[in-house]
């Protein structure tokens, strides 16, 4: 094989190196032991980096350390990444604070809703009929509102505890594609078990709710699944969380419990929409003589108290409502006392948003029956009434 070590470079080419080693002068040493050559390799080409000076003459500038940025989200040399604000980094820590904030609310409400259904009674969950849960399968909810008058009222013959009559009783059919609202009104002539035949609301007073959902099911031959007791001390709180509601209405003069000068509520409005706060609204949905508007009826009353609750959804709904979020999580369920435990009572207001917000009909009478008392009040015919319970079960 030729031997090119001492072969003049080409044009272009680098020179090589020749290691010597020890002992080269020595022939017999050079003939055992091989020679190596060492070639350098040619210079590396840089590209021009911004700032590095990449024309000739430009003068180099400071390699940047650990910590340099190289703009906006950039990576410094030497890094394994960067650590600057990026647009995922603010989407992500959003998202993390939102989630956050959700699971707040979601708790807060799970431990209010499990305090308000110990304060149920054991007779009235008994007297329930099971169904399933609320967003997938239809339940019937009972809603009453007790007329009981508040702590230090001043009204004459007003009962702060013990036995009251239901102010206001209304039936809700939600989930499973259902939605339908029924009102019964107060003054109706029922059967009720033990008592014989008196008003529908003085089954409350004989027997509590339990009493009301065995009356209620015998009258109209339907289940009654959940219960909700309307809690008018706390009902204002989740009004005034929400940051208040707006409603649309008549003139309205009222007065609830004696009126304010008799530790009762007094409510006047002018015709038009109004920003009401929880105890205004709760004052309008109790309101059933209107000294502005003789002439108003419980159907009257029914559809302010549908203005109302869709006041609350609607605003519940709000975007600015998100950041009042946990303290509306926490007052919603100490406005009323349910069976319904967290889970359930969270599946129901599931089911009642995507249901909309049906209209409430009135079971009207036909009439006017006389109790052996001297008192009256309102006949429902078979035929009204079977056509009435249809309706709502149909949704």
């Amino acid at each position: 094989m030729a031997d090119h070590r001492d072969d003049p470079p080409e044009r272009g080419e680098e020179p090589s190196y020749r290691v010597y080693r020890a002992g080269e002068g020595d022939p017999q040493r050079a003939a055992d032991e091989p020679s190596y050559t060492r070639y350098r390799s040619r210079p590396r080409v840089r590209l021009p980096l911004p700032g590095r000076g990449g024309e000739e003459g430009d003068a180099p500038r400071e390699r940047p350390g650990r910590g340099w940025r190289g703009g906006l989200g950039g990576r410094g040399r030497g890094q394994r990444g960067g650590r600057g604000i990026t647009v995922w980094r603010v989407v992500k820590w959003v998202a993390l604070a939102v989630g956050a904030w959700l699971a707040l609310s979601l708790v807060l409400f799970l431990v209010s809703a499990q305090i308000q259904k110990g304060k149920v009674s054991d007779e009235a969950k008994a007297a329930l009929t099971g169904a399933g849960y609320p967003l997938w399968s239809a339940n019937n909810i009972l809603i009453l509102g007790s007329d009981q008058r508040p702590k230090g009222t001043k009204e004459p013959g007003a009962s702060t505890s013990g036995p009251s009559r239901s102010d206001s009783i209304m039936l809700w059919r939600v989930g499973g594609g259902k939605s339908a609202r029924l009102s019964i009104p107060r003054d109706t002539i029922v059967d009720i078990p033990g008592h014989g035949r008196q008003k529908i609301n003085a089954a409350y007073a004989f027997g509590g709710a339990a009493l009301s959902i065995d009356t209620i099911e015998a009258y109209l031959g339907i289940p009654i699944n959940h219960l909700i007791e309307v809690d008018f001390e706390n009902f204002p709180k989740p009004i005034d969380a929400l940051g208040g509601i707006d409603v649309t209405t008549g003139r309205v003069c009222s007065e609830i419990s004696g009126g304010k000068a008799n530790g009762g509520w007094t409510l006047n409005l002018k015709r038009g929409t109004h920003h009401l706060d929880g105890e205004q609204a709760l004052v309008l949905a109790r309101t059933r003589k209107n000294s502005c508007n003789p002439a108003e009826d419980d159907l009257t009353r029914a559809k302010r108290q549908q203005q109302i609750l869709a006041g609350m959804k609607d605003k519940a709904f709000s975007p600015t409502t998100f950041f009042r979020l946990p303290w509306v999580s926490w007052a919603a369920p100490k406005a009323m006392r349910t069976d319904m435990g967290g889970p359930t009572l969270l599946g129901f207001f599931g089911a009642a948003a995507v249901g909309g917000s049906p209209p409430t009909r009135v079971l009207r009478a036909s009439g006017f029956e006389t109790l052996p008392d001297g008192g009256s009040g309102l006949v429902v015919s078979e035929a009204d009434k079977e056509r009435a319970v249809k309706r709502f079960m149909d949704g």
